[in-house]
């Protein structure tokens, strides 16, 4: 029995691969928990639209990043910061505000993609990573200033 399956399922395939199951299996497990469909001649026929569909989402998405990580490719950012008499930083500096001075600077970077090397706890010059797309990644130095 051939089901094309909803989610992945350790052992048998990942999501959206059609495979072989045993009758029972298919009929009393995966169908009615949900994890799979049958296989029929016009549900392949819908999954290859999907697929089609997703790769040329992903193409744009790529395409998005790749542009956003050639203009980001100069940028240098300042990030102030209240620091003590021996340059270091109350707190430390963190993706949200590195997010704000991109977007001051007219990038609208998502927060949550921002990755540090190390974390700036004094003043001085670093570098975030920001992963835009998981083929496309840019690093942005950043200074922290004492305010």
């Amino acid at each position: 029995m051939e089901v094309i399956l909803k989610q992945d399922i350790k052992k048998l395939g990942e999501k959206d691969d059609v495979v072989t199951v045993k009758p029972g299996y298919g009929r009393n497990y995966l169908i009615p928990q949900g994890f799979a469909v049958l296989a029929t001649p016009s549900a392949k026929k819908v999954l290859a639209e999907n697929i089609r569909q997703a790769q040329f989402k992903q193409e744009k998405i790529k395409k998005d990043a790749t542009q956003l990580a050639n203009k980001l490719e100069g940028v240098k950012l300042t990030i102030g910061a209240k620091a003590g008499e021996t340059g270091k930083i109350f707190g430390s500096v963190n993706s949200i505000q590195i997010a704000e001075a991109l977007k001051k600077q007219g990038f609208d970077v998502d927060r949550r993609r921002i990755t540090f090397e190390q974390d700036p706890k004094v003043l001085g010059e670093y570098v975030a990573n920001l992963n835009l797309h998981k083929e496309v990644k840019v690093q942005v130095p950043f200074e922290v200033v004492a305010e």
